[in-house]
This record gives structure tokens, sequence and C-alpha cells, in this order.
């Protein structure tokens, strides 16, 4: 029965049941693949399931497994922040994969520093970066599907924490040569051009939309899209002006024929954070991975204003 596995078998139990590979496990576990796959009969033997069976792509998760995967990794976790400590850690020999929530908004400011950091100073570590659910990260937080966050509201749950990353505005886009702007995007231009509207949730309407009533003034968006990367690609190809965070906008001005402007009305501005549960405060190569998200917000961060 699992209560009679030792520490390090459950460990094993876990990578298996993650990777649903026995060579990406022993990749992980810093281990020979006979080495795995002597374990996983042992494991198969102790709990009297395969927890691993052939499919047509590969190996897949018996329904035990996957009923045990969230609580194991749970425990596992608590368990070494426990044992851990407030310890320093060498990160160069730490072999561990982060799960990272985020939005496609913001990849592009924190994750190309953070994986240079990662390459530099942690080979043995991975980054595997999933959207955030629409309900927010608490409870994936809370089980073990994912180590770290960004959010830009994060729901306050119990033993969640959070950490103010950054603020950032709005700019404007449109394409290099675009034929209706000048070097200033005014109000009456900004209404009779058509829109497009990045919605990763799928509403309808936006913050222009809410500051354009206040107003009583409509916008015509002619397309909703869920991709906050891909927007500026269509939009560098059509007529249509696009509203985005300012430090996204100077990032794919960078990347692509587009022009940014200052928004003709006023928009507030947002502050994105970075969530976590408490469980792992003490857990080293946690604390180093929320230092590297920090120091790449700030690396990323404080895009220029329109004209500087």
């Amino acid at each position: 029965m699992i209560e009679s596995l030792t520490l390090h078998q459950l460990r094993v139990l876990l990578v298996l049941i993650e990777e649903q590979s026995v060579s990406a496990a022993a990749r992980r576990l810093g281990v020979s693949q006979p080495a795995v796959s002597h374990a996983l009969r042992g494991l198969r033997t102790t709990m009297g399931d395969p927890i691993l069976v052939g499919g047509t792509r590969g190996m897949v998760k018996t329904p035990r497994a996957e009923a045990l995967e969230a609580p194991l990794r749970r425990t596992l976790r608590a368990i070494e922040g426990l044992v851990g400590g407030d310890v320093g850690v060498d990160i160069a020999t730490v072999k561990r994969r982060f799960t990272l929530g985020t939005w496609d908004g913001v990849t592009l400011r924190i994750v190309p520093a953070l994986l240079d950091q990662v390459l530099r100073e942690a080979p043995g570590v991975e980054i595997d970066l999933r959207p955030v659910p629409p309900r927010g990260a608490s409870a994936e937080l809370e089980d073990g599907l994912l180590d770290l966050a960004v959010e830009t509201r994060p729901r306050a749950a119990p033993g969640i924490k959070q950490r103010l990353l950054f603020e950032d505005g709005f700019a404007c886009l449109v394409r290099a040569d675009h034929p209706q702007v000048g070097a200033e995007l005014d109000l009456a231009t900004f209404l009779a051009l058509p829109h497009a509207l990045v919605s990763p949730q799928g509403e309808g309407t936006g913050v222009v939309d809410r500051r354009l009533e206040e107003l009583g003034e409509k916008r015509r968006v002619v397309m909703r899209i869920r991709y906050f990367i891909a927007a500026p690609l269509i939009v560098a190809r059509s007529d249509c002006v696009l509203t985005l965070p300012r430090s996204l906008a100077v990032s794919m001005a960078a990347l692509a024929p587009l022009r940014m402007l200052e928004p003709p009305v006023d928009l507030p501005s947002f502050r994105t954070f970075m969530v976590w549960h408490g469980r792992a405060d003490h857990d080293p190569a946690h604390r180093w991975l929320r230092e590297a998200v920090v120091g790449s917000a700030i690396t990323g961060g404080n895009p220029p204003r329109v004209g500087d």
C-alpha cells in the first residue's frame, strides 16, 4: 500500500505520473532509465495498480494515478517545506520543474529575462508555462498544480500570498503605414477606426468601452480575440486600432511593423501581482524562482511613454 512507501519512492511516483514517461522521469530525477523502470515495477507491485499504461501516443495515467497526483504533490511539497527550513540551496544543482501560471500579455515582459537567468544559473530547472484559469489561480496553487502565478486581479484565499510586480498603463497600436492616422491619434479618428479587442475570458467589452461610455461615446469593435500576442500581428496587416498594456505594446512595436500612440482618452493603470501558496515561503528553490520573476519584471519594466 502507498503508506509503506518511502519519501524517495513517493517522489519517484509523482515524477512518473507527471511526466508519463520513464525516460523523461529519469532525466528529471537525474538517474538512469533502468533505475526508474525498476522503481516503476516496484511501485506497481506495492500499489496493486499499473500507474502508467501504454497508449497511442505514449504512456497514460491510470485513474488511480490521476486521483493521486494532486494530493501527492501537495504532500511532498508540504514535507519539503517542513524539513527544508530556511536554508540555502545551490540552484545550479537543483533538478526541478516549476509550473508558472500566467497570461500571454505578460510573457514578453517577464519570460525572456527569466529564461535567460534559468539558463545561466539553474540548468536543471524547467519552466512550464500554463494559462491562469478564469476563476483565478488560488485553487491550483493550493493543489500544487501551479507553483507560482502572475495575475492582475488575484483573489484572496487562505494561505495565498502575493507581491506587486509592476504597474502598467495602456497604449494604442496601428500598422506602421496606416493611411488614416497621423503623428497623434485624436478621439474622432479613434472612434472612426475599426477596433480589435483582446478579451482573454471572452467578455464583450473592455476598459476602453467603459471609459467611452462615461464620455457618451462608443467604438466599433470588429474583432474579438483571446490572445494578446496574436492580436498585434493581425493589426499590423489591417486598418484596425488595438489598445494594449503599454509594456506589451512597446515589445510588439519592436517586433512587427506597428506604430505606438497615446490613447485619446484617459485610461486607468492596472497592477500585476506574483501569487503563490504560503507553504512554499521557506522552500529555497521556490524563493529563488520568486526573486527571479521579480527581477525579470523589473528588467522588462518601465517602458517609455510615447514620444520620450
